[in-house]
């Protein structure tokens, strides 16, 4: 079992985290396997091939630069970890997706997002969705069907009956942002509805098991949609 800690909220009264923490025991006995300056982890993504391989989003600290930010990739069970998507030090990733069917096709988000007593700097030019094909070697940014203006945090869920229908909420201004849906892994998106769900607090979407196009989107009101 492996947890994250940190709230990936940025709100002022965020709580933060020392790192990433590993359970070979069912959860009866843990060890901290490292990542301890994330201070916000947002996602553990474990290879089905391999349980030592795992992927973690960090979003990095909320009120400064820096930290441990980004994807972050470990093939031996946590003793070692390599930055495989790397923005900047002010954006880290918030999401994660991955293609059951090859586990080396994956989504990421990214999120830019600084925190300070006068203001939140809530998004910008460096939230963007990134796609790989080999396991997070190389990413590519994807554009065709989003936003084309600056975004703010995006949450990504992919469809486990039909994964190669992947839906993304996206935080835009002047109602760009919405539901958006992709049938080719991420490549292109479209817009699906124009929902904004105040993503830098609500930014989960659930697909139903069993049926690609019925989806969840948690909020103050818990929604649903059947198409």
């Amino acid at each position: 079992v492996w947890v994250g800690t940190g709230e990936n909220n940025s709100q002022r009264s965020v709580g933060y985290g020392d790192g990433v923490y590993k359970s070979v025991d069912g959860g009866r006995s843990w060890q901290n396997v490292g990542l301890k300056m994330s201070e916000h982890v947002a996602k553990i993504v474990i290879d089905p091939r391999d349980s030592d391989t795992a992927y973690v989003c960090a979003q990095g600290p909320l009120w400064g630069p820096g930290g441990e930010r980004g994807l972050f990739k470990t093939t031996d069970g946590g003793k070692t970890w390599a930055k495989i998507l790397n923005v900047s030090e002010n954006t880290g990733v918030t999401d994660l997706v991955q293609d059951p069917r090859n586990p080396d096709i994956m989504i990421a988000a990214s999120y830019q997002r600084r925190r300070h007593v006068y203001t939140i700097v809530n998004g910008g030019p460096e939230s963007a969705v990134h796609r790989t094909t080999d396991g997070g070697k190389t990413w590519n940014k994807v554009r065709g069907g989003l936003p084309a203006g600056e975004l703010g945090r995006i949450g990504l869920a992919l469809a486990p009956s039909d994964p190669d229908t992947v839906y993304a909420l996206v935080e835009a201004p002047d109602k760009q942002g919405g539901v958006f849906r992709s049938g080719d892994r991420g490549v292109t998106w479209e817009k699906r509805n124009p929902f904004d769900a105040q993503a830098q607090y609500y930014a989960h979407l659930v697909v139903d098991p069993q049926d690609r196009d019925r989806i969840y989107i948690m909020n103050v009101f818990i929604q649903v949609s059947d198409d």
